[in-house]
């Protein structure tokens, strides 16, 4: 049984070879990071970019991990989601780009 069945940013699953504008997001708008999770007991969830602590929480399985973040200035981050629970670990790696202002037109 697999701890993590889906990983998602801004409701889209997260997929490291889609096209990361579909995840970008402007200064001050709000990004949301979800992970499905499975299995029984506890997990315990954490989300750091660039060793800044983004979100964590302890989820009762099955559940979500849920946290929101924005940030102040324009440029692209890498942060880090760790799951551990039922005797497993798991990491991924989730860029985060953020771009000067929304789109126009």
């Amino acid at each position: 049984m697999k701890l993590v069945k889906l990983v998602k940013l801004n409701n889209l699953q997260y997929n490291a070879n889609r096209d990361p504008n579909v995840y970008r997001r402007p200064i001050n708008k709000e990004f949301r990071l979800q992970a499905l999770l499975d299995g029984q007991g506890t997990a315990k969830c954490n989300f750091t970019v660039d060793g800044e602590n983004k979100g964590n929480a302890t989820v009762n399985l099955p559940g979500t991990f849920e946290c929101k973040f924005s940030y102040k200035a324009p440029g692209s981050y890498v942060g880090k989601l760790v799951i551990e629970g039922n005797g497993e670990t798991y990491s991924q790696d989730i860029r985060i780009d953020v771009i000067e202002h929304a789109w126009i037109g």
